[in-house]
């Protein structure tokens, strides 16, 4: 091909995968997935990897490269269904892009700009994983894992701290960068509660010892913060325990923020358990009081969703894993999940369907004997 001949195709390449549409597929009655990723490495414009200039780039090639699109917050914005993912570039460096569609299964298209998020502090290694919360305070908050190399072992250069990054804006665009927050233990999974709770701000926190290995750290732990411009945590309870032989024995972490419903919040959340290919990553639902979203009112066993067919395949296997979800007035839910640390899906469900899910799913028994029990209790039903 001719430089113009190529430029050519990617352009019509790059606006034909813009344009295909998602449909839905039937499930399990409680989602339906839909049969397309919304976002991928391909859905990156152009001119983020291209230099588009014939004299300094005559092969017409990728100059930055951009690896994956994954892990993405959500929010409804101006109508419009908006992504903030964390984008991968092949440098393994990740950094947050909005990216809106008009009706939150498929047209994702980029904003032209990746978000420039200001630094704070030593400045970060890597930083991914965004949380977004339109807080009743009026701001829109973002709360991430920021990476920085562990300065206590020098010689390991796989040694990491995490802490929780967080940031505010009103558009999206500009964004005010505030104190890491403070804890006595690595943070990675931190999500703002949407509400005051008893005039502080609530926050949904994973403890964990090391940066990998949730140690000591018992599951997703509650606080209490008095301002989110120096977010310090003094206290945590953990509200939802990390159990041996479960979804998430190894670790679990709050996913979005969660939705409020007239029975409860409902929370979405990951678990990770050990198995003989690594670290299987799953969703699971819980649900939370009204009147304290830190009493656990509904615990289903088991995971809500996890990966199938090409979902298993990508840069980190076996995992599926969510920091947004989207309720729409009417009820609807729109839940984005990323598969295998590589692109970005969405499955639909509702505020009933969920919450029925949550309800009238039986606890886990902790054992075979309990699990045989509950099953039995529902061939007695369908067999009267």
């Amino acid at each position: 091909m001719t430089y113009d001949e190529r430029l050519a195709w990617l352009r019509k390449s790059h606006q034909d995968l813009l344009e295909k549409e998602n449909v839905p597929v039937e499930g399990n009655g409680v989602y339906e997935r839909y049969a397309r990723p919304v976002l991928t490495a391909d859905h990156a414009p152009l001119e983020w990897r291209y230099d588009l200039n014939q004299r300094t780039n005559p092969y017409l090639m990728e100059r930055f490269g951009i690896h994956a699109v994954m892990n993405s917050g959500a929010i409804k914005w101006h109508g419009r269904y908006v992504l903030v993912a964390r984008v991968e570039g092949a440098d393994r460096k990740s950094f947050f892009a909005v990216a809106e569609s008009p009706n939150g299964v498929d047209h994702f298209q980029f904003w032209p700009r990746p978000i420039t998020m200001p630094e704070y502090g030593e400045p970060a290694t890597n930083v991914y994983d965004m949380r977004l919360t339109a807080h009743e305070d009026g701001w829109i908050y973002g709360i991430f894992c920021v990476e920085r190399k562990d300065m206590s072992q020098p010689a390991d250069l796989s040694a990491a701290v995490a802490a929780a990054g967080v940031a505010r804006t009103r558009d999206l665009v500009h964004w005010e960068r505030l104190a890491d927050i403070e804890s006595k233990s690595q943070q990675r999974n931190v999500v703002l509660h949407p509400e005051f709770v008893d005039g502080k701000y609530a926050l949904y926190t994973r403890p964990q010892d090391g940066f990998i290995d949730a140690g000591s750290g018992g599951g997703i732990g509650w606080a209490l913060v008095d301002s989110m411009e120096k977010a310090v945590i003094t206290e945590e309870k953990i509200i939802n325990v990390r159990r041996y032989h479960t979804i998430k024995e190894v670790k679990n972490g709050e996913g979005p923020h969660p939705i409020k419903t007239p029975q409860g919040w409902l929370h979405l959340a990951h678990g990770v358990r050990g198995c003989a290919s690594g670290l299987r990553y799953v969703l699971y639902l819980y649900m939370t009081a009204l009147d304290d979203p830190s009493r656990v009112i509904a615990d289903p066993a088991g995971f809500f969703m996890a990966p199938e067919g090409g979902e298993y395949v990508g840069d980190v296997m076996n995992v599926l894993f969510s920091n947004g979800w989207i309720c729409d007035p009417d009820g609807k839910i729109f839940i984005y999940y990323a598969s295998s640390d590589t692109r970005m899906h969405v499955a639909t469900s509702s505020v009933d369907r969920l919450v029925d899910y949550c309800l009238h799913t039986a606890p886990d028994g902790l054992r075979t004997g309990l699990s045989v029990e509950a099953l039995n209790k529902i061939i007695d039903a369908n067999l009267k």
